[in-house]
């Protein structure tokens, strides 16, 4: 049986807002737009080019039982691959994001510019509620790994 991730939940404090800049900045696909149930928060679902894994963008949907609410900015962690790091950061900036120099990571630490090692370059940015997000450059498409 496969375990397969597909959905990851982003918590944010306006969802327009949030829709706007993955939409309009970071070039997700919208894949849903619907409210949850009358008058309790909305799903909105969306996906990065390439991607088979989804974000939801969690504003006044119940919690399921026994899990602690996440505040918006708070997730950290959620990472995206792209095979060529300069063109992501460009293409980045040119939308309008507010992204990290590409930078990598050796013997003492974080250091601008990109690694001599592959899967080794990386550049930053979070969304308007604060959620960090990283890009790491991959040495080939995902299908080809």
């Amino acid at each position: 049986m496969d375990w397969t991730l597909e959905v990851i939940g982003v918590p944010v404090t306006d969802v327009d807002r949030a829709k706007a800049f993955y939409t309009d900045r970071c070039g997700f696909r919208a894949d849903i737009d619907e409210p949850f149930y009358a008058g309790v928060g909305r799903f909105v679902q969306l996906t990065s080019p390439g991607s088979r894994c989804s974000i939801v963008l969690e504003s006044g949907m119940p919690q399921p039982p026994g899990q602690p609410r996440t505040a918006p900015g708070s997730l950290r962690g959620l990472q995206l691959c792209v095979t060529d790091i300069d063109a992501a950061r460009a293409e980045l900036l040119e939308r309008g994001v507010e992204v990290t120099p590409v930078m990598h990571m050796g013997a003492s630490g974080w250091a601008e510019g990109r690694g001599e090692e592959s899967w080794n370059s990386f550049l930053f940015f979070q969304d308007p509620d604060g959620n960090g997000w990283t890009v790491q450059e991959a040495p080939t498409p995902l299908a080809e790994r």
